[in-house]
C-alpha cells in the first residue's frame, strides 16, 4: 500500500514497484483511507508519506502499531525532510525503515530489500 497525498509520487513509486516486482499495488492519498482499507484487505507493505493532511505518517504509523492485527505489518516512511526528531519518533514507534525524499528508485528497492531480503 503506498500513501502519499501526491498523485505523482504515488505513481513513480507503483513503478518502482512493479519494477521491482510487486503485482498486488494499491494505493491512497490519505492515511485514513490506506487505514479503513488495509482494514478490510491486509497487506505486507506500507510505504507512507509523512507530511500529509488529515493525519500525518507518524499518527498513521502509530496507529497501525497500536492496531492487533496489523501491528506487524512492515511500514517505510518517506519524507521530504531529514529532520532527526521525526526519525526519532518513528523509530520509536517501530517504522521499519526510512527514506527521505527525493529518492531513486534503487534506494527505495534497499529499504526493502533490508526488511524482505533480496527482491528477484
Amino acid at each position: 500500500m503506498v500513501v502519499d497525498d501526491q498523485t505523482s509520487m504515488r505513481a513513480m513509486i507503483r513503478r518502482a514497484l512493479q519494477d521491482f516486482g510487486f503485482k498486488d499495488i494499491r494505493d491512497k492519498a490519505s492515511a485514513p483511507e490506506a487505514l479503513s482499507a488495509i482494514r478490510n484487505d491486509r497487506v505486507h507493505l506500507i510505504i507512507s508519506d509523512y507530511n500529509m493532511p488529515e493525519m500525518d505518517g507518524l499518527e498513521f504509523l502509530a496507529t497501525v502499531r497500536k492496531d492487533e492485527v496489523l501491528a506487524k505489518t512492515v511500514f517505510i516512511m518517506l519524507t521530504g525532510s531529514s529532520d532527526r526528531e521525526v526519525v526519532q519518533k518513528a523509530a520509536a514507534l517501530g517504522v521499519n525503515n526510512y527514506l527521505v525524499k527525493p529518492f531513486a528508485p534503487a534506494a527505495l528497492k534497499e529499504k526493502i530489500e533490508r526488511v524482505f531480503g533480496a527482491l528477484s
